[in-house]
């Protein structure tokens, strides 16, 4: 085995390696949908949001839109209070249900260059969030750093 599988495999079963996503994501989740202007998301994300997710009148996802979409949008001209979520959401974004064990959800965020993915129930509801940190406070929980 070579030395990064070695370390997968210790760190996987460690405290930190059995935990789930349901254990370290955040519920209070600031969503909006698609009608929502773009310049009220911009005002979510100063309040600690790096993306909102976009949610159907069922909580269902539908997209989600962040920081780089906003510049996207300021970059073409437009004025944030002139766009609408659903002009700017990525749609179908990758999500984890909160079954995920940490390990995956490492996958996830470093091969898709994400800092943080919603959390779905298994009906597609959005159920909370979970960020790069998130995994790095149960580490440091579990380690008893």
């Amino acid at each position: 085995m070579n030395p990064t599988a070695e370390g997968r495999a210790a760190l996987r079963e460690s405290k930190f390696g059995h935990l789930t996503v349901g254990s370290i994501m955040e519920t209070q989740v600031q969503s909006a949908t698609k009608d929502t202007k773009a310049e009220m998301l911009a005002s979510y994300m100063m309040e600690g949001f790096g993306s909102v997710p976009i949610v159907d009148d069922h909580n269902k996802l539908v997209g989600i839109v962040s920081e780089f979409d906003l510049l996207a949008a300021l970059r073409r001209g437009k004025k944030l209070e002139d766009v609408m979520a659903g002009d700017i959401l990525t749609e179908n974004p990758v999500s984890v249900t909160k079954d995920t064990d940490v390990m995956t959800l490492i996958d996830v965020l470093q091969n898709n260059h994400l800092i943080r993915v919603p959390v779905l129930d298994n009906v597609g509801n959005l159920i909370g969030i979970v960020a790069r940190r998130d995994l790095l406070r149960g580490y440091l929980q579990t380690s008893g750093s």
